[in-house]
């Protein structure tokens, strides 16, 4: 992925705009991290309205989406939903034939939704606008329970902030573990929000450090490698299993497993980027015990086998990568929940 165009229309929301031109447009060379050529672009260029009053002077019409790598559909008023500009659908629809990378983020996914490309897959939007989505188009499989989904190359988020997590979730896919790593830790944000994770939570932070479930987290972060099971981490939180699980939903919006399962695989794709351990090592390592389990996993979350994500992003390549990776069997890209 070398270009990307982010398409602005009148009406568009500041933050969601904001967070695609901090993922993709910023420059972090120093940070070893190769530069997108990033365009905003806009069906009828000049000063283009925001959704709380100022305006911005986007210089590029659509032709340049036409070509792009990955075309980013900021949200759109709700009065615009049913009557979207029929050249940001074109371009939309052309960037999925092509197989190019679509990227909405919260109400961009009703700009996607209009012009077709959601049908027959699994979706996602701000979880206030869920139900007028299924209302309005029957055919897509609306989840309103998840930060993102990720099904072939598309990737619509929910509101505000869990675009940023379809960002990251993209920039693993395309630059690496490590990399994305990196881009997280200079926007001061969690690299390890997955799709699954709910859209809200009851209780964003704890409401107290001794209450805080984070000294069991850190502990596992440091112990991936053991077999860990919620009963174990619920005993090290001085709390029954059932109380646990409960705490850990209401803090982290997702399950002890779900959330374990995710730190495994980000340990297995560093495993995989940086060190020459075979399958089989870098599964015992991760906590999967074999290479069967971590294949399964892996490619679930991320849409590509272990071996095919260390042929890209291997720290270096060598003919045993190359031979290993001929061995393993083609998978499609998949749903990520």
């Amino acid at each position: 992925m070398k270009t990307v165009a982010c398409i602005v229309q009148p009406g568009f929301a500041p933050f969601e705009f904001g967070l695609a031109c901090e993922a993709f447009g910023l420059d972090r060379a120093d940070d070893g991290i190769p530069n997108f050529e990033f365009r905003i672009v806009t069906p009828e260029p000049g000063s283009i309205r925001s959704n709380i009053g100022f305006t911005i002077n986007v210089e590029d019409d659509l032709a340049f989406a036409d070509e792009a790598d990955l075309v980013v559909v900021t949200p759109i008023p709700r009065e615009a939903w049913n009557r979207v500009d029929e050249r940001v659908l074109d371009i939309v629809r052309r960037a999925v034939d092509r197989d190019a990378w679509v990227l909405t983020v919260c109400s961009g996914s009703f700009v996607a939704a209009a012009a077709g490309v959601l049908d027959g897959r699994r979706a996602t939007t701000h979880w206030k606008y869920a139900d007028a989505m299924a209302r309005m188009y029957p055919q897509i499989d609306v989840d309103p329970d998840v930060l993102f989904v990720h099904d072939g190359r598309i990737i619509t988020s929910a509101g505000t902030a869990a675009g940023l997590d379809a960002c990251l979730h993209l920039l693993r896919i395309e630059l690496g573990a490590e990399m994305a790593n990196t881009i997280a830790r200079r926007m001061v944000v969690p690299p390890q929000r997955d799709g699954g994770q709910a859209q809200f939570i009851e209780t964003p932070l704890p409401v107290t450090a001794s209450l805080s479930l984070s000294p069991v987290t850190d502990w596992v972060l440091e112990n991936l490698s053991l077999d860990l099971s919620v009963d174990q981490l619920a005993a090290r939180a001085h709390m029954s299993p059932r109380t646990f699980a409960r705490r850990f939903k209401a803090d982290y919006g997702t399950t002890p497993a779900a959330w374990l399962a995710r730190q495994r695989t980000i340990h297995a794709q560093r495993l995989l980027e940086q060190t020459d351990l075979g399958l089989d090592a870098v599964a015992f390592e991760s906590g999967f015990g074999s290479a069967a389990v971590l294949r399964q996993n892996f490619t679930r979350m991320l849409g590509l086998s272990p071996m095919a994500y260390r042929a890209r992003f291997a720290c270096r390549d060598t003919e045993e990568f190359r031979s290993l990776e001929a061995t393993e069997t083609p998978t499609d890209a998949v749903s990520v929940a």
